[in-house]
C-alpha cells in the first residue's frame, strides 16, 4: 500500500483500535481481487459492488491467502464477525479513502455468514473424509 494510506490507517486505528493495521491492508486488497473477479466474469460491469459481494470475495480471498488459518488470523486482527468488516469499510470510508453510494450502509455487512461454519468447519476431520475423533473416552494413565 502507498504510504497515505498506511498514514490514513494508522490515524484510523489512533481512532478505533479495534482492528490492526493489517486488517486494513487485507481488506483492501481482497476488495481489489473481488472486483477484478467481478469485471472477469461480467466485463460490463463497472458499477459499486455491494456489501455482499465484498464479504463473499473477503471469503473466497481469506482462504486462498491463510486456509485453515484464517478464522485465527481475523481473530488476531480483532475481526470476529462480517459486521467487522463493515466498521474497517466504513472506516477507510469516512478517512476517505473509499467510496460509498447513498444506499451504503453498516447493515450491508450483518449477518453475512458464520465465521466458524465458513473458516472451521470445512477444515474439520470429519468435514475432510476422515472420521470425527472421539474425545469422550478418557485416556488410562500408566503408572
Amino acid at each position: 500500500m502507498n504510504p497515505s494510506f498506511q498514514e490514513a490507517v494508522l490515524a484510523i486505528c489512533q481512532k478505533d483500535a479495534r482492528y490492526h493495521p493489517d486488517a486494513y491492508d487485507f481488506l483492501v486488497e481482497a476488495l481489489d481481487v473481488t472486483v477484478k473477479e467481478i469485471r472477469t466474469r461480467q466485463p460490463d460491469h463497472d458499477r459499486h459492488i455491494s456489501g455482499k459481494e465484498l464479504l463473499d470475495g473477503i471469503k473466497e480471498f481469506a482462504l486462498d491467502e491463510f486456509g485453515p488459518l484464517a478464522f485465527t488470523v481475523f481473530a488476531e486482527w480483532g475481526i470476529h464477525s462480517t459486521e467487522d468488516f463493515g466498521e474497517i469499510v466504513f472506516n477507510l470510508v469516512e478517512a476517505g479513502r473509499l467510496g460509498k453510494t447513498e444506499s451504503d450502509n453498516r447493515a450491508d455487512f450483518k449477518d453475512g455468514y458464520c465465521f466458524a461454519d465458513v473458516f472451521v468447519k470445512p477444515f474439520e476431520p470429519h468435514a475432510l473424509g476422515a472420521p470425527a475423533r472421539r474425545t469422550s473416552r478418557r485416556r488410562k494413565r500408566e503408572p
